[in-house]
């Protein structure tokens, strides 16, 4: 796997954006995207320097995947991305030596799934708190895509897992220190401990591990700079 680091360039990636999320890598993804379709990538760079973890809504039982990955991919839905399958169709057609079509070969389907949101030539998933398997599947499809030539870059955005435990666990136990004592409840209201999801160590495994053969890929994941410092309440 090429590891590359043009998202530390600030003039692809500002400092907004850049300093509030960790990022993983290949084949220069976030140069790419500026170069190639840069009007997506102006969108991603603006949710990324706007979009916050906010308490009420990510630590809420049951409202983890929910509320996150919809208020996500709901800022990308004002931009124009929408959620979209990809199938691929290759047609094999036989030429004489003058270049005139004389048969037809029976065309081969490749069926896609339907990716969280696509625009132009970019496709862009988030993967919250879905089973870690799904990475596998993102990785292989962007592979395939890219070398039928239909997309110029994938990008995925998770959650860095245990740095948000870390950060949950302080945020609910000063919240909890508010309580009454007999109300109080050292339990998280969410499950960060499960480590079979997808998560930024999970999708860097598979990166290293070359899912992606060699189509560009940003892996953008929130952490405990993504929060805005507001407590649960």
């Amino acid at each position: 796997m090429y590891e590359t680091f043009s998202y530390r360039d600030p003039s692809i990636l500002p400092a907004e954006a850049r300093e509030h999320w960790a990022f993983m890598e290949s084949n220069s993804a976030s140069a790419v995207m500026k170069a190639v379709c840069p009007q997506e990538w102006a969108d991603i760079v603006e949710v990324l320097s706007t979009y916050r973890l906010d308490p009420k809504f990510w630590l809420k039982a049951g409202g983890n995947r929910g509320d996150i990955a919809e208020q996500i991919d709901g800022e990308f839905f004002k931009h124009g991305w929408r959620e979209t399958r990809l199938d691929l169709e290759t047609r094999g057609l036989l030429l004489d030596k003058e270049g005139h079509q004389v048969g037809e070969l029976p065309v081969i389907r490749q069926e896609g799934y339907l990716v969280d949101n696509f625009k132009n030539r970019i496709v862009l998933d988030v993967e919250w708190n879905a089973k870690d398997g799904n990475l596998d599947r993102d990785l292989a499809a962007y592979r395939s895509w890219f070398e039928a030539g239909i997309i110029s870059a994938g990008v995925i955005i998770t959650k860095d897992r245990l740095s948000l435990l870390a950060l949950a666990r302080r945020i609910w136990g000063d919240y909890q220190a508010t309580l009454p004592k007999e109300k109080r409840n050292k339990n998280l209201p969410i499950d960060l401990s499960t480590s079979t999801v997808t998560a930024f160590d999970k999708a860097q495994m598979r990166m290293r591990r070359g899912v992606m053969g060699s189509c560009p890929v940003l892996i953008v994941a929130a952490d405990e700079s993504t929060w805005n410092g507001q407590p649960y309440s």
